[in-house]
């Protein structure tokens, strides 16, 4: 991509009304834009690493078996009645809304009660299970606060994966296996070090969950981690009972402040009941099934990682989920740089090619704001020498490179 082709606007100054850290780089740097409070809308840049990140969550739900469908965000209220969860004093964040005819729509805040309806329809016998169904999909919530930037947002991406099974140990086997899987997602976008799985209340889902927390200042939340263990627990179910069950002892607990990334609940027979969801085992009993829900903000993963890997410079994104991988940057050497940018591409290295008319500080600096992990500089003196200037964001010194061994550097 040639930057003077790409729509991207940076900025020096983040909004004043602006708090959070990722929020204010992100539209510093062109990759989303602020609509309104708790609501944003990605833009070019921003929507590459967002689409980055959901491919990776896809390929670890694929890996243990997960089938991904798509539902509908406007929800019907009959199975949220059903399960006692339409009532606002049940459920406070509701956006809901009327047909024209005067029915009842709800925006989704989840999506248990549709995809526990839908399996109704396609679960009759044993030999159907176990199953997993996944979506990546719009929720809403009626957030109160909204100081976050896309780390809490009113109209969010949500991937939520539900796990279907005829037993608590056939459900206790699907369980461990997601939980293997957010653990390898969270290693997979650069935040696997600092990343706890966390043992929290349930809130609207269930009695209790397992959240993935990761440490940051900027967090919300309180987490006590034993870190010999790589446990965690949340302020919340802070108690002996609660000890005793994660095996773990209070005075090796830290305290520290921490994001919630993802969470993984055991949902029992809660929405199956209910709505009718039940199976025929092999002596023709009708039984509920063994249901479990596992979510993840792609976006809250995104915003996380703005705020565990920015420094003082700008955006430093993992290979993993950078726009692009490469940052080429023309210094009044428009020709080579043209050839470097076509064998690159042609390679299938992902380049953003900065063949912009302006000075070498103007370039770097927002070279360093955007984040690119790779950034190559040609110039003058680059014309000389027959090697480019290689820089990894992370890192202070550079090295040069032979032109012709650049694709072989970065392959």
């Amino acid at each position: 991509m040639r930057q003077t082709q790409l729509f991207i606007r940076t900025k020096k100054d983040a909004p004043k009304d602006e708090v959070s850290r990722n929020a204010q780089l992100l539209i510093r740097a062109g990759f989303i834009h602020k609509e309104m409070a708790g609501v944003y809308s990605f833009l070019p840049l921003g929507l590459r690493t967002l689409n980055k990140i959901i491919q990776v969550i896809r390929e670890e739900m694929n890996a243990v078996g997960g089938q991904e469908v798509l539902l509908a965000s406007l929800q019907d209220k009959e199975p949220w009645e059903k399960t006692d969860r339409w009532d606002d004093e049940k459920v406070g964040v509701w956006f809901k809304t009327k047909l024209k005819n005067g029915t009842d729509l709800g925006l989704a805040v989840t999506h248990e009660e549709p995809m526990t309806r839908m399996m109704t329809q396609h679960i009759s016998s044993y030999r159907d299970l176990p199953a997993l169904t996944y979506h990546f999909q719009t929720k809403f919530r009626n957030e109160t606060r909204a100081k976050s930037g896309i780390m809490r947002m009113r109209e969010f991406l949500m991937k939520d994966l539900y796990s279907f099974a005829r037993t608590q140990e056939e459900h206790d086997t699907l369980y461990a296996s997601l939980k293997e899987a957010y653990k390898k997602v969270f290693k997979r976008v650069g935040l696997g070090e600092v990343t706890y799985p966390t043992f929290a209340s349930g809130g609207m889902f269930s009695k209790y969950s397992e959240e993935f927390q990761t440490v940051s200042d900027a967090g919300e939340d309180i987490i006590y981690v034993d870190e010999a263990s790589g446990q965690a627990l949340n302020t919340e179910v802070l108690n002996d009972e609660v000890l005793n069950d994660l095996g773990l002892k209070r005075e090796n607990l830290v305290e520290k402040k921490s994001i919630e990334v993802g969470n993984i609940f055991s949902l029992g027979t809660k929405f199956s009941s209910p709505l009718g969801l039940t199976y025929k085992n092999e002596k023709g009993e009708s039984l509920p099934v063994i249901m479990g829900s596992y979510g993840i903000g792609p976006a809250r993963v995104m915003g996380t990682i703005v705020e565990i890997l920015s420094d003082e410079n700008g955006l430093v994104w993992p290979e993993s989920v950078a726009p692009f991988r490469v940052h080429l940057l023309s210094l009044n050497a428009d020709e080579k740089a043209e050839e470097i940018y076509t064998a690159l591409s042609g390679a299938g290295i992902e380049v953003l090619y900065d063949d912009r008319d302006m000075s070498a500080g103007e370039k770097f600096t927002e070279s360093d704001l955007l984040g690119i992990p790779y950034r190559v500089v040609v110039g003058k003196r680059s014309l000389v020498s027959g090697k480019a200037e290689v820089k990894k964001r992370t890192e202070n010194e550079s090295q040069e490179i032979a032109f012709d061994d650049l694709i072989s550097f970065f392959k």
